[in-house]
């Protein structure tokens, strides 16, 4: 198995425009989770979504922000269990942008496994993640597109 997960899209906005996805507790929650999320070293947050019992996942990711470059790169500590106080996925979810002629490169890592004893959950976050990244891409294209803004 994979010791991390690794994606890589394409946008053509600038990173200003991609790294608000990555940093705006309102817009994250349009494409990831109901988050308390604050662009703050040190700062912890949660993700909130539906429990998922079958895989050990009780519905709240607990964060912490690690390393933050305004508009090139966000880490953020990422745990996780089934909601007794257990940690079953103990990782680091890495964001990089890179900007390009036409647009921005995003790169995904999700690595940096401490604990890993849940590959399900790991298996779910691979194809989430991308999900998640076109989500991004399909906001900010219907944002470039909105003929109803001032």
């Amino acid at each position: 198995m994979a010791a991390s997960i690794k994606h890589q899209l394409f946008f053509p906005q600038p990173p200003e425009a991609v790294w608000a996805y990555l940093t705006n507790a309102e817009l994250m929650e349009l494409w990831l989770m109901k988050n308390n999320f604050e662009p703050i070293i040190g700062h912890e947050f949660q993700f909130r979504a539906n429990p998922v019992p079958s895989l050990d996942y009780d519905g709240i990711v607990y964060c912490k922000v690690l390393e933050m470059v305004p508009f090139k790169k966000l880490s953020y500590s990422w745990k996780l269990g089934p909601g007794d106080g257990t940690i079953n996925v103990d990782s680091v979810v890495t964001w990089e942008l890179q900007p390009k002629d036409e647009g921005t490169e995003l790169l995904l890592d999700h690595g940096s496994f401490r604990i890993l004893e849940n590959t399900g959950i790991f298996n779910a976050m691979n194809v989430g993640w991308l999900k998640n990244m076109h989500k991004i891409a399909d906001h900010l294209n219907a944002a470039d597109h909105d003929t109803t803004r001032a």
